[in-house]
């Protein structure tokens, strides 16, 4: 027998084949959020057939739209992060690049500063740690205490630095309790969700340890990642690249005109033009592998869809048989689903996941004059019920011009191992208290007669990416489920939270799945 050369490559298939493969194989869908729907769209662009079953009424998980007193908006997430110009790059796939908006030039304020209420957010760091602490704005937050016992991070003996994994542990043996408590602390709470205690440096502000040891103290490192982050940001825009834009000073974030459910509906119609199935109103019941196919078992509130293999229009139990499967729900029911079928996962330790309340409110013009404190304000842990506020018709045009004169404020509660003061409340005392929160955090007066009407959205915030531990329980996780043939999980619970850590790995996942299925 003749062996084949090691360097020898596998022989490909014709185009002609492949598509025959593709159209002969069924992929079902569980969960319609944005993993789900990339997942979705990537497997039926190649010609598979595509099943996508969504529990709820509508799809796009985290990213939902809710109408206020006529007025359309984003309920739940409201833009994206440029880095890596990965969902970009998706928004100009489907033709909507003229629909890209940025946020409003404007600062943010950081409320509950003991000894002082309220002040504009200091300029020039990150993730709130200064690169100067004598900085007016940062000593008017620290105090002069404060900026001296900083300024002790500048004249420390290089002998004392080493590699540090926790944000907090970092800038409180560096900097003092002050700046980690009253600076970072509200920035990973408001972004994270969590204590900067339990965010890894690493994985938060890459670069940072390695700054911090080679110009000898924090503040140092600060001050030289953001200029060396300015420069590339300016060779960039000289270039006029797309990746130059995403790079730019005050460019972190994007949005899209109308919403960002324009990005779900795009998704959706691509989907179907492919000719994919999304099915909303099926709940997912069972998930089991038999030796011929994957049977995914739903119950439906609404006739079966195409490729249901048992059930008829009036039944509520339908089941599909399906030679691919990609699980895009939340880590929990994740769990539920594949718990018979991956037992490997059972193994692995679940991630602490807050739910999140948003409450979004509709307000007279009289309410607010201008924007009191910029485009929002975070507030320093254990100072106000609510963790933040957007101040959403100052810091989008787009919100702005659908509000007329009339303002929209979000008001978030909730964070990690802390449940949503709303969670208890119905939904007339959940607008009271955020109505109560954002006279609170804006310094101005807001009676019951200045709402128009409200909105409360709750979902479940999956572990960021930076919490200390998550990157070995995700590895864990997606090892298990990547290690049974024909099955594939995507979601922020694998991929970190966020648009742009989502969308590239629900790619990459349905990738894998698709190349096994195609060529094993």
């Amino acid at each position: 027998m003749t062996s084949k050369p090691a360097n020898s490559e596998t022989p490909r298939a014709e185009p002609a084949d492949l598509a025959s493969r593709a159209a002969e194989r069924h992929i079902v869908v569980i969960g319609g959020g944005i993993g789900g729907l990339i997942a979705a769209r990537e497997c039926v662009k190649v010609g598979m057939r595509v099943t996508l079953l969504e529990a709820t009424d509508a799809v796009g998980g985290a990213i939902r739209r809710a109408e206020l007193d006529g007025v359309v908006l984003d309920a739940g997430a409201e833009s994206y992060a440029t880095r890596g110009g990965r969902v970009r790059a998706l928004i100009e796939e489907l033709g909507l690049a003229d629909r890209i908006v940025a946020p409003a030039a404007g600062s943010a304020w950081l409320a509950g500063i003991p000894g002082i209420g309220a002040a504009p957010l200091p300029v020039g760091g990150i993730l709130g740690i200064p690169g100067n602490p004598f900085q007016e704005d940062v000593r008017r937050i620290i105090g002069w205490s404060g900026a001296w016992r900083a300024y002790l991070d500048r004249v420390r003996p290089p002998l004392t630095i080493g590699h540090s994994q926790s944000l907090g542990r970092l800038v409180s043996s560096r900097m003092g309790a002050r700046v980690r408590d009253r600076l970072v602390a509200p920035v990973t709470t408001g972004v994270y969700s969590a204590s900067p205690d339990d965010v890894d440096v690493d994985i938060a502000a890459p670069g940072l340890n390695a700054a911090l040891t080679r110009v000898g103290s924090l503040s140092g490192a600060v001050q030289t990642m953001r200029q060396e982050s300015a420069d590339r940001a300016a060779k960039a825009r000289g270039a006029a690249s797309r990746e130059g834009a995403a790079l730019a000073p005050g460019a972190a974030v994007e949005g899209l005109d109308g919403g960002m459910t324009v990005l779900i509906e795009a998704l959706v119609a691509d989907i179907e033009k492919l000719g994919g199935v999304v099915h909303t109103g099926a709940q997912v019941t069972q998930v089991t592998r038999t030796a011929e196919a994957w049977m995914v078992k739903a119950h439906a509130d609404v006739a079966p869809v195409a490729d249901a293999v048992l059930g008829d229009a009036h039944a509520e139990e339908i089941e599909f048989a399906a030679d691919g499967v990609v699980v895009a729900t939340s880590e929990a029911a994740a769990r539920r689903l594949l718990e018979k079928s991956v037992p490997a996962l059972a193994e692995t330790a679940p991630a602490d996941a807050p739910e999140i309340e948003i409450v979004t409110l509709l307000l007279e013009p009289s309410a607010l004059a201008g924007a009191p404190r910029g485009t929002g304000v975070l507030t320093v842990p254990g100072s106000h019920t609510a963790k933040a506020l957007t101040h959403s018709s100052a810091k989008w045009d787009w919100v702005r011009a659908a509000a007329g004169p009339r303002h929209v404020v979000r008001v978030s509660f909730g964070a990690q191992g802390e449940p949503a003061a709303t969670t208890a409340l119905d939904d007339d005392a959940a607008a009271r208290l955020a109505l109560s929160e954002a006279s609170a955090l804006l310094g101005v007066p807001l009676a019951a007669g200045d709402l128009v009407a409200s909105h409360r959205a709750r979902y479940v915030q999956s572990q960021p990416a930076s919490i200390i531990g998550s990157g070995a329980r995700r590895e864990a996780a997606r090892s298990a489920v990547q290690g049974v043939h024909g099955l594939a999980a995507v979601g922020a619970w694998l991929a970190g939270t966020g648009l742009a850590q989502v969308i590239p790995d629900a790619r990459e996942e349905a990738d894998r799945l698709r190349r096994a299925l195609l060529w094993d």
